[in-house]
């Protein structure tokens, strides 16, 4: 029987990062300012789900659809830490007083994904499946 505290993992949100999401955004000294993000958990993941599901009836029988623009948008906001895009300046200079629409307005198309991107392989989405499976080869060794 393994050790029970080998399960006593840290919370995930508490995971952070530093990424370079536009060379636009630039610090006193020149240099591209980072975003700071952090992992989502299963729990958050699931909220976010949950407000992006569109509900509709088709012969009598209501339909979830996964509206993946306002999931993006959830999930952007909710794991971004730096710059805090509730911040009522950053709004107000990108002309609007919903903060889902802060990044889309301040990014283009591909660093937007970018960001989403870096947020999904932080949170375990993508890129760790190779890891689990030489961790997974090892232990059978």
């Amino acid at each position: 029987m393994g050790d029970i505290k080998a399960f006593l993992l840290p919370p995930v949100m508490e995971e952070t990062k530093e990424i370079i999401v536009t060379k636009r955004a630039k610090g006193p000294d020149g240099k591209p300012v980072p975003f700071v993000i952090r992992a989502i958990d299963q729990e958050t993941n699931n909220r976010l789900i949950r407000q992006a599901v569109k509900k509709r009836k088709e012969n009598g029988v209501i339909i979830r659809d996964l509206d993946d623009e306002k999931y993006n948008k959830l999930l952007v906001q909710a794991a971004v830490i730096e710059p805090d895009l509730k911040n009522a300046e950053l709004c107000a200079h990108y002309k609007t007083i919903d903060p889902l629409d802060v990044p889309v307005r301040m990014l283009s198309a591909g660093e937007f994904q970018s960001l989403c991107k870096a947020i999904r392989e932080l949170s375990g989405f993508v890129g760790n499946d190779l890891e689990l499976e030489e961790a997974e080869e090892e232990l059978k060794n």
